[in-house]
């Protein structure tokens, strides 16, 4: 039996009982494999690490690609832990606080005041700048215009996120991926190759050029933490903030706190609503795919308490569960930029939401993104109210 199998104590008070606040629901079936719910397994299978990627097409870049230079996010053994090791320096407490801070804080300002000169906005819009921005200066990709390439890549996702079946009518949209992707090389990663060859800095293409990483290899990393860093951080920005709009008490509760205390409501709603809904691992001895769902585990009562689909910032826990459950994975491939993606949606969302009479004038429309088994929430309408137009 789990360790997980009982509380510290009842459930908080005045949170009902057949309460649900989950606004994603998959309206796609986990693919092939063993399903895996509860937490404890979820949790123990992460931490195997004689078990390999099997999450984001891994069949396909194990098949195309040199395992030497394979994306970190696909390596597995001490090749793995070698290299989060050497890039672990990018994502520690003081890092993100010294580095990173300021251009949240800047951009944060920047989108913000756009939105009020203008009057209203789109939250998704908004979101993927911010992502993209931060983002761009971890990986380093910083010598071309950031509004272009978030449209860039958003392009090459758009159209990525079609390109994944096997039909041969998917071959143009996957010629239209690769199009574009050849367009984020030349325009976006190719010039901040050039730059940090003559000069090296302190981020990650530095990083894999001194690795000796061909130019394609990097692209290949350049697009992996481009999906982990902004797509997956513009969903759960968005999302976080439609529930605190249509909120008002968790607004106000929100706006009241101090950052850690955000940072708790932030990480409740992110386990409610995890933007990877689904990790695959592979046996390697025996074939064997295990499919852990990422929303069932973190609903699991034994885990996180009564009332699992509930935003209840202050639920029981069970010991060594965290905040936000599984939503960032766990074991060694556990997503080394959470921190930066929670402070940013902190940030962000506690400047948008103090803007006077900022209502919600559409909610978005939700969609599925096969890459990363999770939501898409596109055309989210801010407006101030106040303002005539």
């Amino acid at each position: 039996m789990s360790s997980y199998s009982t509380l510290s104590r009842e459930p908080s008070s005045g949170v009902d009982d057949l309460r649900d606040d989950r606004k994603s629901i998959p309206s796609q079936p986990m693919g092939r494999g063993c399903p895996v719910q509860s937490f404890s397994e979820a949790r123990a299978l992460l931490r195997d690490d004689e078990l390999h990627q099997a999450s984001f097409r891994a069949d396909l870049m194990a098949r195309f690609s040199d395992e030497r230079f394979a994306p970190i996010i696909f390596q597995h053994g001490e090749r793995h832990r070698r290299q989060r090791a050497a890039t672990a320096r990018f994502f520690t407490p003081k890092t993100v606080d010294t580095s990173y801070r300021a251009i949240i804080e800047r951009e944060s300002d920047a989108l913000i005041g756009d939105m009020q000169r203008r009057g209203h906005a789109k939250l998704d819009d908004m979101s993927m700048r911010l992502a993209v921005s931060v983002a761009a200066e971890v990986v380093g990709v910083t010598d071309s215009n950031r509004t272009g390439m978030a449209r860039r890549l958003e392009r090459f996702f758009q159209a990525g996120n079609v390109a994944l079946g096997k039909s041969i009518l998917d071959l143009p949209r996957f010629a239209r991926a690769q199009i574009h992707m050849l367009n984020f090389y030349v325009r976006d990663v190719f010039p901040a190759v050039l730059a940090r060859r003559r000069a090296p800095r302190e981020d990650v293409i530095s990083h894999l050029i001194a690795e000796g990483y061909s130019d394609r290899a990097i692209l290949t990393e350049c697009v992996t933490y481009a999906a982990a860093g902004m797509v997956t951080t513009r969903e759960f920005i968005t999302m976080a903030g439609w529930h605190l709009l249509e909120r008002e008490e968790l607004r106000t509760r929100f706006l009241a706190t101090d950052e850690t205390g955000r940072i708790a409501i932030l990480e409740e709603i992110l386990r409610l609503e995890p933007v990877v809904g689904e990790l695959s691992r592979r046996n390697p001895n025996t074939g064997q795919i295990f499919k852990i769902d990422i929303r069932q585990a973190n609903a699991d009562v034994a885990a996180v308490g009564a009332c699992p689909h509930a935003v209840d910032p202050d639920r029981a826990l069970a010991a060594r569960v965290g905040s936000a459950g599984l939503a960032f994975g766990d074991g060694s491939h556990r997503c080394p930029g959470a921190s930066i993606a929670i402070l940013e949606t902190a940030i962000f969302l506690d400047r948008l939401l103090r803007i006077a009479d900022l209502t919600l004038e559409a909610p978005p429309k939700i969609n599925w993104n096969a890459l990363i088994t999770g939501y898409e929430l596109r055309d989210c309408r801010l407006r101030i109210a106040s303002r005539s137009f």
